[in-house]
């Protein structure tokens, strides 16, 4: 891990939002997944920002550090008592997906979505998105089955229309509408249109991931930078590129996972789709270190300008953020983050970065 990211800041990339923890894990697993990542760099202290404010972010990225931002895969890790959100704010978590690929008592993931078990969302996940909303831990909808999604964006609506809402990590389904070896239902784990196109209008962002099984009809068996920079494209046509970010589901070696799952096929009721993707060599998750100077060549000769990267890679993030943490209405953030920044830079340079 430690290498990655020393890696990671040599290409230049200075935040990663940091999974933890996934399915049905409970907060016990939960607590041991973030005690032994900060174990580990706490080895390299120098070279990490435990991200609590937007002004983190930023320092992290003027000093050549890693700002570290703590993301839930699950709400199973609540384990039915939300005054646990408080402690999860406290320890700098960003967001919370409700239900991961299967059913779940908030609602169902895409998972059961695909096998016709999408109960939508649940009584108790609205409690969870209400506690969410009260501390500023923005509402992750991937891996969400489309219903319990859309339920849960008519509850953001109705209750609290001027929070946005976000998928960390999804793939845009209808890039691969077209193509001729897609699979008849799609990949489970992308997103509509139609879902891109709400979070945006929440004041939110979709970002793609870079997971080479997902890319439908096509699984590369290396991914490239231009399919990369199709993804970023289509969503950035789709809904504009005030709301599109970039993500990765990078595992670091996603090779363990790999042979888990072709161990235990029957754990994944696909129809075959993950463990057909996998033999056909689309089992890697492109990592973004090494692919991002290629992607932004291929943004560059579609017209991308500086501007548009700046919030691609990270300025979309950085504006939910400072909605969700600060209060700062919807849009103050893009007008006012460069002088910020040129002004936090010619301070670092007059006094040190100490």
């Amino acid at each position: 891990m430690l290498t990655y990211f020393t890696e990671a800041r040599e290409a230049g990339t200075t935040g990663h939002e940091m999974t933890l923890a996934a399915a049905s894990m409970n907060w016990d697993v939960y607590m041991a997944q973030h005690k032994a990542f900060k174990s580990a760099m706490a080895r390299e202290p120098e070279n990490y920002i435990f991200v609590r404010n937007v002004a983190d972010i930023e320092t992290a990225h003027l000093k050549g550090k890693t700002a570290v931002i703590w993301n839930s895969q699950t709400a199973t890790i609540l384990e039915e008592d939300l005054s646990r959100m408080a402690t999860l704010k406290e320890m700098g978590v960003a967001s919370m997906i409700l239900a991961y690929n299967d059913r779940f008592r908030t609602g169902s993931g895409s998972l059961a979505a695909f096998n016709g078990m999408d109960d939508g969302l649940t009584t108790w996940g609205r409690a969870v998105i209400d506690e969410m909303v009260r501390y500023g831990i923005a509402l992750d909808l991937s891996h969400t089955g489309k219903q319990t999604a859309m339920d849960a964006i008519e509850h953001m609506q109705l209750n609290h229309p001027d929070v946005p809402f976000v998928f960390t990590h999804s793939i845009p389904a209808g890039l691969y509408a077209s193509e001729p070896n897609k699979s008849p239902n799609g990949c489970y784990r992308n997103i509509s249109d139609e879902e891109a196109l709400l979070a945006a209008k929440s004041g939110g962002y979709v970002a793609p991931t870079f997971t080479e099984w997902m890319v439908d009809g096509i699984w590369p068996d290396d991914l490239t930078p231009k399919q990369a920079a199709d993804m970023i494209d289509y969503y950035a046509k789709l809904v504009g590129v005030d709301h599109v970010a970039i993500a990765t589901d990078d595992m670091f070696d996603v090779s363990l996972v790999v042979d888990f799952a072709k161990k235990n096929a029957s754990m994944y009721n696909d129809g075959g789709y993950m463990i057909d993707a996998f033999n056909n060599g689309a089992d890697d998750s492109a990592p973004l270190s090494r692919i991002l100077a290629a992607v932004t060549d291929e943004l560059w000769e579609r017209g991308y300008s500086n501007e548009d990267l700046a919030k691609i890679y990270g300025g979309n993030k950085m504006r939910v953020y400072q909605q969700l943490w600060e209060g700062a209405p919807a849009g103050k953030w893009d007008a006012e983050y460069a002088e910020r920044l040129r002004l936090r830079k010619e301070l670092m340079e007059k006094f040190g970065t100490r």
